[in-house]
Parts: structure tokens; C-alpha cells; sequence
């Protein structure tokens, strides 16, 4: 009973710096999740509203990493799982799997489906690292915390404008995996 109770109070806690960081009275914070043993961050203001993720309808003849459609309080989403589109594990449907509305904010409504939520973030913890220059410019940005791990930072304004993550048509056969290519490299 008191897990339930403190993954409320996280929610609730999380859902007011979401509002304050929409309205600007939020210092600037990152949303961490994790993808494949990778640190994600995001811009908490970036980042959208955080929901359990729902009931998502598959969608026919798609890339293998687009997980369908989801209603949100009568709003269709286009739900991406980010996991399979970075070439790692799908996201499991469990208890921990979240949906990211990140494009709201951008006009667009498009979501991220992600297997693990780390919490909130201060920028100030983080020393900034070299670029990774085999990664689209969505992901490039790295920074590591105090125990030198690494995470990337996600630019959703430049993954929403990504023509490989736009494109969910399974006959255009864009299959895309940047921890693919820059194991490669």
C-alpha cells in the first residue's frame, strides 16, 4: 500500500512542476528515463504531459518501432515506441511503461512510448560531453552526472522534424537504429 501511495505523491509532485515548468515559474529541470541501460534527459517543458501508458491500437503496415495509436481523454496520439526505435528491446507493457505526450507543445500530436522513468534532473549535475557525431542531431548532445555516467539529451523540436521518425510508411523501409551506428563506427 505505501508503494501505491508514494508513486502517487511522485505523480502528483511531477504533475506540478510539469505545470509551473508550462507556466515559466519552474527553474530549468530534465526529466530522465532510461532506454536499452541508456540515461535519457529531456527538457522538463519539453517533455509533456506523463500518463500510465494506455490501451495502444495497432496500426497495419508501419515501421516495427511505431506502436500505433492511443486515445488520450478523447485525443488521438501517434505513439512511437522510442526503445524500438532506437534498435533496443521494445518497451514492455508493464507497470512501469510511461507515454510521454511530447509534441503538444510543438502542434503535433505525437507520443513516446518509454520502458523506465528516472526521475527529475537538475542541469546543474551534469557536466556536458563531446557531441556524438554518429547520432542525428536529436540525440548527439551527451552529458555525464557525478558518477560519470553517461546520458543523452533529447531535442524533441529536432526528432519531431526527423523525417525517419516521421515516417512510420513500412514501404519507404526507413529502418533506423543510431545505437546500431554508432557501435558500427
Amino acid at each position: 500500500m505505501a508503494r501505491k501511495n508514494s508513486l502517487r505523491d511522485f505523480q502528483a509532485y511531477l504533475a506540478g512542476r510539469l505545470s509551473d515548468a508550462a507556466q515559466g515559474q519552474a527553474g530549468t529541470s530534465w526529466l530522465g528515463i532510461e532506454i536499452g541501460g541508456e540515461g535519457w534527459l529531456i527538457d522538463l517543458a519539453d517533455s509533456g504531459e506523463i500518463i500510465l501508458a494506455p490501451q495502444i491500437a495497432p496500426v497495419p503496415l508501419v515501421q516495427p518501432w511505431f506502436a500505433g495509436m492511443a486515445n488520450v481523454r478523447g485525443n488521438l496520439f501517434a505513439v512511437s515506441d522510442f526503445s524500438a526505435f532506437l534498435g533496443t528491446q521494445p518497451t514492455p507493457h508493464n507497470a512501469n511503461a510511461r507515454l510521454l505526450l511530447i509534441g503538444v507543445r510543438h502542434g503535433s500530436n505525437a507520443a513516446l512510448l518509454v520502458p523506465r522513468m528516472l526521475g527529475l534532473k537538475k542541469p546543474e549535475n551534469f557536466v556536458p560531453q563531446a557531441d556524438d557525431e554518429n547520432f542525428p542531431d536529436w540525440g548527439k548532445q551527451r552529458f555525464s552526472d557525478s558518477e560519470d555516467r553517461l546520458g543523452r539529451k533529447l531535442a524533441v523540436r529536432e526528432l519531431l522534424a526527423d523525417r525517419t521518425f516521421m515516417n512510420i510508411d513500412i514501404k519507404k523501409n526507413l529502418q533506423f537504429s543510431p545505437l546500431r551506428a554508432s557501435k558500427e563506427n
